[in-house]
């Protein structure tokens, strides 16, 4: 079955104009037409149009004088901030394609991209640059006042230039990556008809610029003559979203499927404040998307869906109360994007059957830097329909188009908005010469929680330590595919046709060791120990338990941080919180908070006797 572009709200064929052309001349545009109006908010720093397309020009000028060529592929390194906006325009009107990097990646993941990619430059903030110490030339960015007065000129790159490549997980054990185009971009957000997006709004920036999530962020406000609101907090809580979102009126904001489930468990005020949510990464849970809508009916409730391959989203679905009756759709086709269900000859299926879903249309990456036998196998000429994404997904239409999920034809997983390959880390497991095999799986203790979890066989000799293997894979992978949980088995379970049986892994999970006997909980102690436990979803009864081995996340930690606000009256930062991972750690920083707070709590405050003796 061959699906083709209707618009989602009066379900007509239709023929939506597009202006092909490059992400630098959609801001120089706007700059022109409207150069007092807001693009940029960082905090207390503001950029107008006409100050962004400015500061980018001269900063390009600047990369053009330090050799930056066109067809170049250059290396960004920044924390999250109006300046990344800026330098990203710069490379584009330099000629050069960006290379997000991320400064939570360990080196030698940061290593294999830039090597992927062909990067010629790696340019950036200068104790991030320090710090990362990447191969090659590197090259610090001055800031605004320190450039040139000399702008470059021109409208940039074309609509087939290379704007970004994005790395995504590879089952071989290397990441791969995806080279994106500007046209494809500007097709995705120029005009959009799946979401409203007008020069009125502000648009949330809080992704990480390595995910693809942050295009969306970015450039459908900049595309469109709105602003873009950068949270530049590294990792905000709940509560640093909602006063993001307030201070600034942010209308607009991408979360991923995950963080979504949160805030709605929650009832999170963030909803309160925007009328745009867009939600993607995962299949999202019907009773989480009524609990939004019926809570807050104003909201326009976006569900997308898309591989990086397909430039972010390739179908779109506005969820209203009747879709959350069964599963929510993710929609039809977006913005040049064709989906075709195809079954395992290539053939349409029949109509209502499942069958794995192929994208086609001008929103296809060109494929994978330096893997052309990757790209062959993944991007393929269909002899009726033209170039083609095998997604992996299997999909169904019903009778009006839309399209319903229905998992994965393969092992590839998504955990937290992160696609994943178990077999990445599963690669990197085996690297370890103290094991002889290794299978990675989702376990779910809660339908809200997904955690990542690994089976591991020893070798002969001694049997290693989980934590001492996670804390390796730590050092050569990014913090979202190390395991949350890693669990020593005698053998992997097999299927009857010899492979890991995946399903049954979580029953071959071990008794955690016992411990020596513990100190009893404090009463402060107590409480932090039973917030973690409605969290966790289990008891936890020991000062000296740990977050992480008991299985939490960063986004279980939001949850925890977000609690101990609400039920203690505290702020607690992700940093601090991880700095002290146990009960008892948690328990001193409220401690300290409290102490902060209440300063009649000191044992040594003055003590207030009303003027009496």
């Amino acid at each position: 079955m061959t699906t083709s572009r209707p618009l989602l709200d009066d379900r007509k064929e239709t023929t939506v104009t597009v202006i092909r052309t490059g992400l630098p001349a959609l801001v120089a545009r706007h700059a022109e037409r409207t150069p007092h109006a807001l693009a940029v908010a960082d905090g207390d720093t503001t950029l107008t149009y006409a100050q962004l397309a400015s500061a980018a020009r001269r900063l390009a000028a600047h990369l053009q004088d330090r050799g930056v060529r066109p067809g170049d592929s250059v290396a960004l390194l920044m924390p999250r901030s109006a300046r990344t906006v800026v330098a990203q325009l710069a490379l584009w009107w330099a000629g050069a394609a960006c290379v997000p990097l991320d400064p939570a990646h360990p080196r030698p993941r940061t290593a294999a991209m830039l090597e992927d990619s062909g990067a010629t430059l790696t340019v950036g903030d200068s104790k991030l640059l320090e710090a990362a110490g990447p191969t090659g030339a590197v090259l610090a960015l001055p800031a605004d006042e320190q450039l040139a007065d000399a702008e470059t000129a021109g409208d940039g790159p074309g609509p087939d230039d290379i704007a970004f490549v994005m790395f995504t997980s590879g089952s071989t054990g290397r990441p791969k990556g995806v080279a994106i185009r500007h046209g494809a971009i500007a097709e995705l957000v120029t005009d959009p008809d799946y979401v409203t997006v007008t020069a009125r709004d502000r648009v949330l920036l809080h992704s990480p610029a390595t995910f693809d999530g942050s295009t969306f962020e970015v450039w459908s406000a900049l595309a469109n003559g709105a602003a873009v609101v950068v949270c530049t907090t590294e990792r905000p809580s709940f509560e640093d979203l909602a006063k993001e979102v307030e201070r600034h009126g942010v209308t607009v904001a991408f979360f991923t499927t995950a963080l979504f489930h949160q805030l709605a468990t929650r009832r999170s005020r963030v909803f309160s404040l925007l009328r745009t949510v867009v939600v993607g990464g995962e299949a999202m849970a019907s009773q989480h998307a009524r609990a939004v809508l019926r809570a807050f009916p104003w909201v326009e409730l976006v569900n997308g869906y898309g591989p990086t391959e397909t430039t972010t989203f390739a179908t779109a679905h506005r969820v209203s109360d009747a879709d959350c009756e069964g599963p929510v759709p993710i929609g039809r086709p977006i913005a040049g994007a064709t989906a075709h269900i195809l079954d395992e000859a290539g053939l349409p299926v029949a109509d209502g059957a499942r069958g794995e879903l192929w994208i086609g249309g001008t929103r296809l990456a060109h494929g994978y830097t330096r893997r052309p036998e990757l790209t062959a196998e993944r991007f393929v000429d269909h002899p009726a329909l033209g170039r083609l994404y095998r997604t992996g997904d299997l999909v169904s239409a019903r009778p009006d188009g839309v399209l319903d999920f229905h998992g994965r034809t393969d092992d590839q997983v998504k955990v937290r908005g992160f696609r994943i390959e178990p077999g990445e880390i599963e690669h990197a497991l085996r690297e370890q010469p103290e094991l002889d095999d290794a299978a990675v799986t989702v376990r779910r203790p809660t339908p809200d929680d997904a955690r990542l979890a690994a089976y591991v066989v020893a070798g002969p000799g001694p049997v290693p330590r989980p934590e001492a293997l996670l804390a390796r894979l730590t050092a050569i992978l990014p913090a979202h595919l190390v395991p949350d949980e890693l669990t020593v088995v005698d053998r992997l379970p097999l299927t009857t046709s010899g492979k890991v049986d995946r399903r049954a892994l979580a029953d071959l999970a071990t008794a955690v060791e016992t411990k020596g006997a513990a100190q009893p909980l404090t009463p402060l102690q107590q409480a932090v120990a039973e917030v973690w436990g409605r969290s966790l979803g289990c008891e936890v009864t020991r000062p000296d338990a740990d977050f992480l081995d008991l299985g939490g996340h960063s986004l279980l930690a939001l949850v925890v941080a977000e609690e101990l606000r609400e039920d203690l009256g505290v702020e607690l930062s992700l940093a601090d919180f991880f700095a002290a991972p146990t009960v008892a750690g948690n328990a001193a920083l409220v401690e300290r908070a409290l102490l902060a707070t209440h300063t009649d709590l000191h044992p040594d405050a003055t003590e207030d006797t009303d003027g009496r003796h």
